[in-house]
């Protein structure tokens, strides 16, 4: 069921295939119903004549021969591919088939068309319940599917396909809307409705200037909005990727399981063939065979982790893959980055301390084309403060990652950044000003221009999420930030954080982090910029800020919290933490009921009909496994 549900095609045009691969799924379990339904029939008819004609046997045989051969193609088919393609299931129809044949060699026609009814409603049931988990995940999907009003030079408007629009094109929003695509609003003002998106349930204003993700929902107002990214681009199809990927996943008691499959295979045909030669008893033999069927044991992690994923996902947190949900259990220490994870990352220009001779509005379009290149907060701030001007001629422009941002006006070297940038172009700055707060230096042609001086703020929410931590047991906290010392410790003591490490560049935050690590650590590292891509990689479990986060830092993260609000950090562990308090009851579960159905079958105590009592308590194992893991479904933490 995985490999088709969990494709990789994340644009709009995919959806109708995955689709596709979907029905023919359903058609596929459709068809195994039917003849499980058929052969029922016939079952019961060959009962009837037994009943009324108990002297003739013959046609009653004949009947519940026919029934048996309805449902034995289908079990030997998924046991020859099983042999094919191997896997942790792959057991369960190879036992099956094998108690299957054993049945007709010995002639037990009846045991033969009822086992294999058993097993296949089971099977069927079962990949029901999945499949309804993965509906769940893939609704986000449907997100993509929406026609778009797209402005034409001549001021008309045509409705068009998503999957037709491309970067520049402007569309037009209106009351009920979904956004198609990522862009930046330019004329109008609305509320937008991000729930499916990031988990909150309060609309977001928006007005010209403001950025904007497919999938939300425009509650009401008109907008006018210029496409920037379309398809998988989108944060939507960034969405959906990360949760196919999450899906596709294997938990790692799924990769345990896997590993001694093969002498788990072995172990179960030795105990099948002891009870044949202690007894001689074939009922009792068929009957070990289908109690050894793993299924519990098979859809005990898978089917509990898509379900952690569809709840994540609900609560704005998007997980990449399985086994970073059970790492977010273990965590014992939190490393923070500051500027846009621990504050708002909003930063404003407050003030510019220029140099004689220097221009301080020529300085502030210089800041801000060269902002244009980057992504940081203090660079975005610059652009903010420039509003829409831009200093023409600027080439060559690029991030020196954790420094600045450098570029070419002619023949002259421009920079704006940090004052070791400066050191490194061999410019001689100035004393940097007291200021609790970011400062970025700017220069040109060698010649240092001045300061320009920015502020921000902690979250609303981060003193409670911090708090929230702590109780958790994650009492070991970390401000790590390339900021200066002193704008890190007021940072700090306001949020209750003791240990703080600043002035810290990507490799020593990296360096910070494997130094917890090997201290005997398990840190959560939290951030959102390109500066904290290495610790996020770094950390025992890495979440990005996706909000505002770069693609460089979602890209290196384990987890995306994609509404920024840092309570999600304690939902998160919660999550996980219950998440693998599951699974650990559905393995033993599933574990101890496979023992002891072996166990019964082995000394006889399921009596003469043993294969299909096996059977129906085997089955009874998966459905309470499956349910439990259903109960994650009702985890519901709703922000205040």
């Amino acid at each position: 069921m995985s490999a088709s549900l969990a494709t990789a095609d994340v644009i709009p045009e995919a959806a109708p295939r995955r689709g596709l691969l979907a029905q023919a799924e359903r058609v596929v379990l459709a068809i195994r119903l039917t003849l499980a339904m058929f052969s029922a029939g016939l079952l019961v008819l060959a009962l009837a004549w037994q009943w009324a004609f108990p002297a003739d046997t013959a046609l009653a045989n004949l009947i519940a021969g026919a029934a048996a051969v309805l449902v034995t193609a289908p079990v030997l088919a998924a046991a020859w591919h099983s042999l094919r393609h191997p896997s942790l299931h792959g057991i369960t129809d190879r036992l099956i088939a094998l108690a299957l044949v054993g049945a007709w060699a010995s002639g037990d026609l009846m045991t033969a068309a009822v086992l294999p009814i058993v097993m296949i409603l089971g099977h069927v049931l079962e990949e029901r319940s999945l499949l309804g988990s993965r509906e769940a995940i893939g609704a986000l999907s449907k997100l993509a599917e929406t026609s778009a009003r797209r402005l034409r030079a001549d001021g008309g408007v045509e409705v068009v396909q998503t999957r037709t629009l491309r970067p520049g094109d402007l569309i037009e929003l209106r009351a009920g809307d979904r956004v198609p695509a990522d862009g930046i609003v330019r004329d109008g003002a609305a509320s937008l409705d991000t729930a499916s998106l990031t988990g909150e349930s309060v609309p977001v204003d928006v007005q010209a200037g403001a950025r904007v993700m497919a999938g939300s929902i425009d509650t009401d107002g008109r907008l006018v909005v210029e496409v920037e990214r379309v398809g998988g681009d989108t944060t939507l199809g960034k969405i959906i990727a990360l949760m196919r990927t999450a899906e596709q996943a294997k938990p790692p008691i799924t990769r345990l399981l896997e590993r001694y499959a093969g002498q788990y295979m072995v172990l179960v045909i030795l105990v099948a063939a002891g009870t044949w030669f202690a007894s001689g008893d074939s009922m009792a033999t068929l009957a070990v065979l289908v109690a050894s069927c793993p299924c519990a044991l098979v859809l005990a992690a898978p089917a509990t982790a898509i379900a952690a994923i569809a709840v994540a996902s609900r609560h704005g947190i998007l997980i990449k893959g399985t086994a970073f949900l059970e790492h977010m259990a273990d965590v014992n220490s939190v490393v923070f980055d500051k500027t846009g994870t621990l504050t708002t990352g909003a930063l404003t220009l407050t003030e510019i301390k220029s140099e004689p001779g220097a221009d301080p509005d020529a300085m502030r379009l210089l800041a801000a084309s060269l902002g244009s290149a980057s992504s940081h907060p203090v660079s975005r701030a610059a652009r903010q403060a420039a509003g829409a001007a831009a200093l023409p001629g600027i080439a060559a422009v690029r991030e020196a990652g954790g420094f600045g941002v450098t570029g070419m006006i002619g023949d002259e070297v421009v920079a704006f950044g940090r004052p070791d940038l400066f050191v490194r172009l061999g410019v001689s700055p100035s004393a940097v000003p007291a200021h609790e707060g970011p400062i970025a230096g700017l220069s040109r042609g060698g010649i240092f221009l001045g300061w320009l001086l920015f502020a921000d703020q902690p979250r609303a929410e981060a003193a409670e999420a911090l708090a929230g931590l702590r109780r958790l047991g994650l009492g070991r906290q970390m401000l790590l930030t390339g900021d200066r010392a002193a704008v890190a410790a007021k940072i700090a003591v306001g949020l209750g954080i003791v240990e703080v490490q600043s002035d810290a560049l990507p490799e020593a935050k990296m360096r910070r982090v494997l130094a917890e690590a090997e201290a005997g650590y398990r840190p959560l590292v939290v951030g959102d910029g390109i500066n904290d891509s290495l610790a996020l990689k770094a950390g025992a479990v890495g979440i990005a800020m996706g909000a505002q986060g770069t693609d460089v830092a979602l890209a290196s993260a384990d987890l995306v919290l994609m509404s920024s609000d840092l309570r999600r950090l304690g939902t998160a562990v919660r999550l996980s933490r219950r998440c693998r308090r599951t699974i650990a009851v559905n393995v033993g579960l599933g574990l101890g009921w496979t023992l002891v159905l072996m166990a019964l079958a082995a000394t006889g105590e399921l009596g003469a009909e043993g294969a299909v009592v096996a059977a129906l308590l085997h089955n009874l194992s998966t459905f309470l496994g499956v349910a439990n893991a259903g109960r994650l479904m009702l985890f519901d933490e709703p922000l205040k």
